[in-house]
């Protein structure tokens, strides 16, 4: 198939060109380079485009003769303060939307869609008493005093985390996590306007060779590891103790491609998680990074950002069972294999 890879020169995007081009297909990059993202503009390049998906005369020229588009560029992580929000906006939901409406105008109808486990916001909760439950967002006062577990919303009483499935009631809490779901949105209506089919992966912490480095919006093992090149201790906020799911981002690439290659056998919308399945805190991964590029150990500093979820851990067996995915590295060999990229 010749697929459009849209944010195809980012980190994800690199490792997923690799997989189809190793497969057989024919791939164009499509990257409008954000300097957030890219230190440079690239060289001119058979098979790359530089445009934004907002750029309807460019993306619709870019499309010609496309069968499958995966459409991972975005503007990511949590953002610095209230003044990203108009970008995450603007370069996600109005992003995609043009891209949807250039999609249906070429008769286009595979669509791989980047989502998050961020559209969950916290991940799932079990009371002794009353069952699963949906914790309400974590208040100031009980954060400033360093109590950090969500309570039962009904009683009051300590939660037990476990793993969040794709039917799991969607609770955006940040404007990243806002901008992806309205995605998710989009594309399911552009499915019931159109008859065409999406794939949505909901990539849980993705890491590996290729990280972003010193941008505060990137993920949580590519801050740490930035400090680390720097010489210094990651900073861990909270008290560590926060449960996450990271994926190396070649599991993540082979999930998408398995997506791609499914389409034309697929419901009309699918969620899928897209995790290791294995539960580790931030203070582990910290610790373990550490530890792998002999750097000092990390600081916890009982710090918080209000737009962050306390646990979220993924069950990826939706995954595993429809399209035979599985995941290749842990931990251990994923640190490995990251040591190699510096």
């Amino acid at each position: 198939m010749r697929v459009l890879l849209t944010g195809g020169a980012g980190f994800i995007g690199r490792h997923v060109e690799d997989q189809l081009v190793a497969g057989g297909h024919e791939v164009v990059v499509y990257d409008s380079f954000r300097p957030d993202v890219h230190a440079q503009r690239p060289e001119p390049r058979p098979g790359l485009i530089v445009g934004d998906v907002r750029d309807r005369e460019t993306l619709a020229s870019a499309l010609h003769g496309i069968d499958t588009v995966i459409h991972l560029a975005a503007k990511v992580g949590l953002g610095v303060d209230l003044d990203d929000l108009d970008d995450y906006v603007s370069s996600n939901s109005l992003g995609t939307a043009v891209l949807l409406k250039e999609l249906a105008h070429a008769k286009i109808r595979h669509l791989v869609y980047a989502s998050s486990m961020v559209v969950y916001g916290e991940g799932r909760y079990d009371c002794d008493r009353h069952g699963q439950v949906a914790p309400e967002p974590r208040r100031t006062e009980d954060l400033d005093a360093g109590n950090f577990e969500p309570p039962c919303p009904v009683c009051a009483a300590p939660l037990r985390p476990g793993l969040v499935k794709e039917d799991a009631v969607l609770d955006p809490r940040n404007a990243y996590a806002t901008s992806k779901l309205s995605g998710e949105h989009l594309a399911q209506w552009w499915v019931r306007e159109t008859g065409s089919r999406v794939s949505a992966l909901r990539f849980h912490n993705v890491y590996g060779p290729g990280m972003p480095r010193n941008t505060p919006y990137a993920g949580v093992a590519a801050i740490f590891r930035s400090a680390l090149d720097r010489g210094e201790a990651p900073r861990v906020f909270e008290d560590g103790r926060q449960r996450r799911d990271f994926v190396h981002v070649r599991d993540v690439a082979a999930a998408v491609t398995l997506s791609a290659a499914a389409l034309p056998q697929q419901p009309a919308f699918t969620a899928y998680n897209v995790g290791s399945g294995t539960v580790t805190t931030i203070g582990e991964i910290a610790t373990e990074l550490s530890r792998a590029y002999g750097g000092p150990a990390p600081v916890v500093t009982g710090q918080y950002r209000l737009g962050d979820v306390r646990h979220i851990t993924a069950s990826s067996e939706r995954l595993k069972h429809e399209l035979g995915w599985k995941p290749t590295f842990d931990i251990q060999t994923g640190l490995t294999d990251l040591l190699h990229d510096r």
